[in-house]
């Protein structure tokens, strides 16, 4: 993945870490520690804009089912956040990006590609 990849185009809705933890109902700091604990993802989409977490990892105050499992396999396979991201939005061979399948619950490819990408 490009280190140059422009997150801004590629994720249409960020949320800031204040606006997140209202949307989930936590408390800032619990932001923080699932971003730490890979619960959630977070990177600066454009220069300037302060780390920012896509709107699209948060579905009915919940964030989606299987994105923290899969950011888990991402992370251990030594990408950080924000290829992370870049990947979870690019459609690339997969039917649909692969944030649109954990968001309609059909993770379990996405999570096989993850897997294969990872090793």
């Amino acid at each position: 993945m490009e280190p140059s990849t422009d997150l801004a185009a590629l994720v249409p809705d960020w949320l800031d870490w204040a606006a997140t933890a209202t949307a989930l109902g936590v408390t800032v700091g619990k932001v923080r520690t699932m971003i730490r604990d890979h619960e959630l993802a977070a990177a600066v989409p454009s220069p300037g804009a302060g780390q920012q977490i896509p709107a699209d990892f948060i579905q009915d105050g919940q964030v989606v089912k299987g994105l923290p499992g899969l950011l888990t396999i991402l992370h251990d396979g030594r990408y950080d956040d924000r290829e992370c991201i870049a990947w979870l939005f690019t459609d690339d061979d997969y039917p649909g990006r692969p944030i649109d399948a954990l968001r309609e619950n059909r993770g379990s490819e996405v999570k096989r590609r993850a897997q294969a990408m990872s090793l």
